[in-house]
């Protein structure tokens, strides 16, 4: 039996999502605001990914090492197991 080997076609219809989050409050994200990072993770301390919260490639990198730095400066934790 023969597979088929055509490629897919590719989906016009698939909605994209657009940035929920403006440049300027991405610019304005720091560190030291825990608050306004905790937004970007999960309920389990996970960064959450670009599909989820709507953010361009640039932004998401941004948006992760600001949340690494907290990390490493205590204002976030690593994992939910801490804050149990």
């Amino acid at each position: 039996m023969r597979m088929n080997t055509r490629p897919k076609p590719f989906n016009k219809n698939k909605k994209i999502k657009k940035a929920s989050y403006s440049a300027e409050f991405i610019a304005g994200l720091n560190y030291k605001s825990p608050s306004q990072l905790k937004r970007f993770l999960s309920d389990r301390g996970k960064i959450l990914s670009r599909r989820n919260t709507g953010l361009t490639a640039g932004q998401q990198r941004i948006v992760a090492e600001h949340i690494k730095r907290a990390r490493f400066m205590s204002l976030l934790h690593y994992t939910a197991d801490q804050i149990k």
